[in-house]
C-alpha cells in the first residue's frame, strides 16, 4: 500500500491526470466514456521498451513510459517481471517510486544488481529497487551505457561540443543566436549539429565510475550514428579487452552524401583500432555529390568493401565471431539489411541470410554460437527466424503480428521477444523454438494495457491480394470498424505508406493508428504497394527513381478493388491519407486521382522535388531516389521524369479539399514543403487547412500536440466524408 501511495503522489507531482495517476498505481480504476478508441485512450496507454533479461533468464527488467496530457510530458518507470509463463500473467514489480525518469536498465554483477540512468547519471540498485547508489558524477549527461563482461569497465555515451560545420560564436557575444555555417551536415533530423556523440571507456571501482577515456578523442565523427543510433551500436568482447563500435567516419559534404558506416574494433590495452569492414589501405573512389551513387565507382569495386550501412555489432558467446547488420551499397538507406558474420581469427566475412530476400531488423546469437535468431518482414508481417552459419533459414513464428525485438532468455533455449499488431501495442512474450517451421510456442508475460483494452471494442483485420495494372499481385490489409455491419456502407481511407520503403506490416503507431481510424467509423485500405520490403528485392526497389510510376498505380489498384468489390465500401466517400513519402503520395494523387477522392490529408510530405533536393539534410537520399541534381544538364531520363512529375507541377489539376500538416523542426522534409502545398491550394480556391507545429520534427511527440493532431485529422475527415 505504501508503494501505491508514493507512486500516486509522484504521478500527481508530475502533473498527470487522475486517470494517468491510476495507470501508475495499478490501472484498476480507469473508466473510458466509450468502447471506441479515442485519442485520450491512446495517450493513456503505457509504452513498453528497453527490456533486458537477467543472466539466469528468470526475470526481465523493462521500462514503461506514461504520458500526462495535462502537463504535456512523459514519465518513464522501471519494472521487473518473471519470465515464467503461466495461465495467468503475474503482476510486475514496480521499481521506480518517484517522479524522476529512470531508463535503460541492465543487469550487472552477475544479476545481483541492476544499472540504470537517472537525471543523466549512471546508478545501480538491488533487483527489488532498494539500495540505490549513484555511480557517476559526470558533468556531461550520460545517454547510454554497457558494462564489460568482467564488470571492471563500462562504455558510456556522451555528447561533446562540435564546431565541424558551425563556427563557435565569439565569447563576447554570449546572447547571439546566429550561426555561421561553413559546411554541410549542419542540421540533422530536428537539431543543429553543435555536438556529436562519442563513446567513453570508464573504469569501475567499487561504487564509483570515472569519466572515462574518449575512444574517438580528437576525431570529429559521431558514434553512435545520428539520429537514432544508441547503445546497440556497441559490444564488448567476451574477454572484456576489446570494444566493437559503429561509426561513419566522414564530415561535411562527404557525410551528407554517404551512408557508409563501418564496424571498428578497439583494443583497450594497445589502443589500436581496426576497421573490420575494409582493408587498412582502402582509398575511397572519388564521388560526385550531385549524382546517385548507383553507378559510381564506389559501388562497383572488386572485393567485399562493405560500403553501405554496417551497424549493431554483436560478439558470439564463444568469442570467435562478430555479427552485424550490413547493407551492400553506399548512398542507399533502404538496401537489403543482411546479417554478416566476421571470423575474428581468419578475417573471413560471410552473409548468412542471403536466402531471405528481405531485411534483418533485429537479431541475437544462439548460446551455441552456431546459429542466430533474427526478426524480418515477409508478406507484411515481421516474424522470428533462425539461421545457421551456412545460411539455412527457418521461420519460427506465424500469424498476423509484428515481432519487434529478440534476445536470448539467459542460457535457456528460449527467447524474449516483443510483439504488436494493428490491434494491440507492444507486450513482452517468451518464445520457445520448435524444430518444425512456424510451430514455436509463444507465451505472453506482460499485459500493460489490459485495463484499457478490456473496455474497447476491437476492429477486424482482413487480408486481400489485389491484381495490379501490370498483372502482379499486391497484398492489401483491410481494417473494419468495431461493431461492423456488413449491410452498411462506410467512408473509406486509402493509407499511403512513408519511407518510401517501409513495410505496411502489422505495425502499432500512436499517431498513424489503424485501430483509431477504424474506431472513428472508417474502413482502412492499406496496400503493400511497389517499393515495400517483404516481397523480394525487385518489388522493394521498384520505387527508387520512379516515385510517380507503378507505386501510384498500385495505390489506385487497391482502392479501386475495394470500391468495386467490397460492398461495405462507399465509393462516393473515399479519402487518402499519408505521411512522409505517403504525404508526397497524397500531394501527387491530388493532381492525378480522376475525382476518386473527396478529401486528402498529407503529413510532412514532399511537395516540390526540386526544392526538396537541396532542402533535406541527407543529400544521399535525394541522390539515390531522384538520380541527379535538378541543375545537371546531363541528368538521366529517370531524373528528368522525377522532376517533371513533382506534385507542385500538377496543382492546376487540384480540385479536392486538403489538410496539410508539418513540423517546423522537420529537417528531413522541410516545412516549406507543407507551406507551399497549403498556399497553392488556397490560391487555387480549394478548401484547405494547415496544421503547423513550430516545435515538432518529422514526428509529433508531445502529448497535447498528439491530441491536437488526432482531433484535427478526424475533424477534417468527418467534415468531407460524413456530412
Amino acid at each position: 500500500m505504501a508503494n501505491k501511495i508514493i507512486t500516486l503522489f509522484a504521478a500527481l507531482l508530475l502533473g498527470c491526470s487522475s486517470m494517468q495517476a491510476q495507470t501508475m498505481i495499478g490501472k484498476n480504476n480507469i473508466k473510458l466514456s466509450s468502447d471506441l478508441m479515442s485519442p485520450e485512450a491512446l495517450w493513456a496507454m503505457g509504452r513498453i521498451g528497453g527490456a533486458q533479461v537477467s543472466p539466469d533468464g528468470k526475470h526481465v527488467v523493462y521500462q514503461v513510459s506514461y504520458y500526462s496530457v495535462k502537463e504535456n510530458k512523459s514519465h518513464t518507470m522501471l519494472f521487473i517481471q518473471s519470465t515464467k509463463a503461466g495461465k495467468q500473467i503475474s503482476k510486475p514489480t514496480q521499481l521506480t517510486v518517484d517522479a524522476k525518469n529512470e531508463t535503460d536498465a541492465a543487469w550487472i554483477e552477475g544479476g545481483e544488481k541492476i544499472a540504470f540512468l537517472r537525471e543523466g547519471q549512471l546508478w545501480k540498485m538491488n533487483p527489488d529497487g532498494t539500495g540505490r547508489v549513484k555511480l557517476t558524477s559526470s558533468k556531461i549527461d550520460i545517454e547510454g551505457f554497457k558494462f564489460s563482461p568482467d564488470g571492471k569497465r563500462v562504455l558510456l555515451i556522451k555528447s561533446l561540443e562540435s564546431h565541424q560545420s558551425i563556427q563557435k560564436n565569439p565569447e563576447d557575444l554570449p546572447k547571439a543566436t546566429g550561426r555561421v555555417v561553413t559546411d554541410l551536415n549542419y542540421r540533422h533530423w530536428d537539431h543543429y549539429v553543435e555536438s556529436v556523440a562519442h563513446p567513453f571507456i570508464a573504469e569501475v571501482t567499487g561504487n564509483k565510475v570515472d569519466d572515462g577515456i574518449d575512444l574517438l578523442e580528437g576525431e570529429p565523427y559521431e558514434s553512435p550514428t545520428a539520429p537514432f543510433g544508441g547503445i546497440e551500436q556497441f559490444d564488448w568482447s567476451r574477454d572484456s579487452k576489446e570494444v566493437a563500435y559503429t561509426c561513419r567516419k566522414k564530415t561535411g559534404v562527404d557525410y551528407a552524401v554517404s551512408t557508409d558506416a563501418d564496424i571498428y574494433l578497439y583494443n583497450i590495452e594497445t589502443k589500436v583500432t581496426k576497421n573490420l569492414c575494409k582493408p587498412g589501405n582502402y582509398v575511397e573512389p572519388k564521388i560526385d555529390p550531385t549524382k546517385s551513387m548507383r553507378n559510381q565507382a564506389v559501388n562497383h569495386q572488386s572485393g567485399d568493401m562493405n560500403v553501405g550501412y554496417d551497424v549493431n555489432p554483436k560478439f558470439s558467446p564463444d568469442g570467435q565471431y562478430i555479427a552485424w547488420q550490413s547493407m551492400a551499397r553506399n548512398g542507399y538507406e533502404s538496401d537489403r539489411n543482411r546479417l554478416c558474420i566476421y571470423n575474428l581469427t581468419t578475417g573471413e566475412k560471410k552473409y548468412v541470410t542471403e536466402s531471405f530476400d528481405s531485411n534483418v531488423d533485429d537479431y541475437c546469437w544462439n548460446s551455441d554460437s552456431k546459429s542466430l535468431y533474427f526478426i524480418g518482414v515477409w508478406h507484411a508481417v515481421e516474424m522470428v527466424y533462425q539461421t545457421n552459419l551456412n545460411g539455412e533459414v527457418k521461420q519460427l513464428t506465424d500469424g498476423w503480428y509484428d515481432y519487434g525485438s529478440v534476445q536470448l532468455l539467459g542460457n535457456t533455449k528460449q527467447l524474449l521477444v516483443t510483439r504488436h499488431s494493428y490491434l494491440h501495442p507492444d507486450d513482452l512474450f517468451v518464445l520457445t523454438p520448435n524444430k518444425k517451421e512456424k510451430k514455436s510456442e509463444v507465451s505472453q508475460i506482460t499485459d500493460e494495457n489490459k485495463h484499457i483494452f478490456d473496455q474497447l471494442a476491437i476492429p477486424t483485420v482482413q487480408q486481400r491480394w489485389v491484381k495490379t495494372t501490370d498483372g502482379k499481385q499486391e497484398l492489401v490489409w483491410i481494417i473494419l470498424p468495431p461493431h461492423f455491419d456488413a449491410n452498411k456502407k462506410y467512408p473509406t481511407l486509402l493509407f499511403c505508406e512513408g519511407g518510401p520503403q517501409s513495410p505496411v506490416s502489422q505495425f502499432w503507431s500512436y499517431r498513424w493508428n489503424m485501430s483509431i481510424m477504424a474506431a472513428h467509423g472508417y474502413v482502412v485500405v492499406a496496400p503493400n504497394r511497389r517499393g515495400l520490403p517483404g516481397f523480394g528485392m525487385e518489388w522493394n526497389e521498384a520505387v527508387s527513381q520512379d516515385w510517380t510510376g507503378q507505386c501510384m498505380d498500385d495505390y489506385l489498384s487497391a482502392i479501386d478493388d475495394a470500391a468495386e468489390n467490397l460492398p461495405f465500401v462507399d465509393k462516393e466517400r473515399l479519402g487518402a491519407v499519408g505521411a512522409s513519402f505517403g504525404g508526397f503520395s497524397v500531394y501527387y494523387l491530388a493532381g492525378h486521382h480522376d475525382k476518386r477522392f473527396k478529401c486528402f490529408i498529407a503529413h510532412d510530405g514532399a511537395f516540390n522535388l526540386e526544392s526538396m533536393y537541396t532542402d533535406t539534410e541527407e543529400a544521399w537520399f535525394s541522390n539515390w531516389e531522384y538520380d541527379d541534381a535538378y541543375w545537371n544538364k546531363d541528368q538521366t531520363e529517370a531524373a528528368r521524369r522525377t522532376y517533371e512529375n513533382s506534385p507542385h507541377k500538377a496543382v492546376d489539376k487540384w480540385d479536392t479539399p486538403i489538410l496539410c500538416i508539418h513540423g517546423e523542426k522537420d529537417y528531413r522534409i522541410n516545412a516549406n514543403q507543407g507551406f507551399g502545398a497549403f498556399n497553392a491550394a488556397r490560391m487555387r480556391g480549394i478548401p484547405a487547412e494547415l496544421l503547423i507545429y513550430p516545435d515538432e520534427n518529422h514526428w509529433v511527440l508531445k502529448p497535447q500536440n498528439g491530441i491536437l493532431w488526432q482531433r484535427t485529422f478526424f475533424n477534417w475527415l468527418d467534415r468531407w466524408l460524413k456530412q
